[in-house]
């Protein structure tokens, strides 16, 4: 069957965009945020997901005040880079995986989750830059997308008991698809910023790395965290933090923390990443080290016997 693998949640500040599509990614500024990502490269690189399913916000590209579904599933075979007021991002097509999405529309909506199932959409920078920050900028994106975009641009967002609830139903559907794939979940959008009003610049690190510490270890804690508790701490924006929560309750309830980092500023946002990999993804990889071992182990026997 498929099963989720990991979780990686990560910022989608869409500066950083601009600054990889621009080849500004070694100025100084700029260099000490990308230097964050390069271990995650290499983690990616050795995890080689079978699908990626990337939970982001649409930030007026696919979807506008006239209809706001509040969790849009995209079932498509292709999702083409958004124009966002300055032309689509010289990014790949993503490539969708219409099977396995329609598998988690019907099974997270008999579940009682009411999904928007949307068959053609543009992806914006709020899934297109935490690929490019873990993907690096392939010609090709290394494998299918599912992309999940989530209201937290117009009130009522969904609250973030609800975001893990989700990922757990997702995760039950995931595990139901008959297919063998390794499935990687993403979270994307924060941390703390704001972007307008009198707070404007607004960066909390204290209530970043205490939502990041309970991440790892006590995720129901963060899931009692009211709306007016995210935007007085974090700023309005600080909302997007419960995209993470999706990720979250996809995986098991205790993890491995892989990896993680957090910077301030870029732009005029927090960045933060993290990784946690499913417990049996470790224990699996320690398994098939030894499968090698006893192999090799064998090998060297049989020639020795000669």
């Amino acid at each position: 069957m498929a099963r989720i693998i990991a979780g990686v949640a990560s910022s989608h500040v869409p500066a950083i965009g601009a600054a990889i599509d621009n080849k500004r990614t070694e100025e100084p500024y700029w260099k000490r945020v990308f230097s964050g990502f390069e271990k995650s490269k290499e983690w990616m690189e050795d995890a080689k997901p079978d699908v990626a399913i990337v939970v982001y916000n649409d930030h007026a590209s696919a979807f506008s005040v006239e209809m706001i579904p509040t969790f849009a599933l995209g079932c498509a075979a292709e999702f083409p880079p958004a124009d966002e007021g300055w032309g689509p991002r010289p990014v790949p097509v993503v490539k969708g995986h219409p099977a396995l999405a329609s598998h988690i529309a019907q099974s997270v909506i008999l579940d009682e989750f009411d999904l928007t199932i949307v068959n053609k959409m543009e992806v914006d920078h709020g899934l297109t830059v935490p690929m490019n920050l873990v993907f690096g900028s392939p010609k090709e994106w290394p494998c299918p997308v599912i992309p999940l975009a989530v209201n937290v641009v117009m009130y009522p967002p969904p609250t973030g008991h609800r975001c893990f609830m989700l990922g757990r139903a997702i995760r039950k559907a995931v595990e139901s698809y008959p297919e063998d794939l390794r499935v990687v979940v993403f979270g994307t959008g924060g941390m703390s910023h704001q972007i307008s009003g009198p707070r404007a610049g607004l960066i909390n690190s204290k209530f970043d790395k205490a939502f990041l510490d309970n991440l790892s270890k006590d995720p129901k804690k963060l899931t009692r965290i009211p709306h007016l508790e995210y935007m007085r701490e974090a700023g309005a924006e600080g909302i997007e933090m419960v995209m993470w929560l999706i990720m979250r309750g996809a995986l098991d309830d205790k993890v491995d923390e892989v990896y993680r980092f957090y910077t301030v500023p870029a732009s005029n946002t927090a960045v933060g990443h993290i990784i946690l990999e499913n417990k049996r993804k470790a224990a699996g990889k320690h398994e098939r080290k030894l499968k090698l071992k006893r192999a090799a182990a064998r090998v060297k026997a049989d020639v020795r016997r000669g």
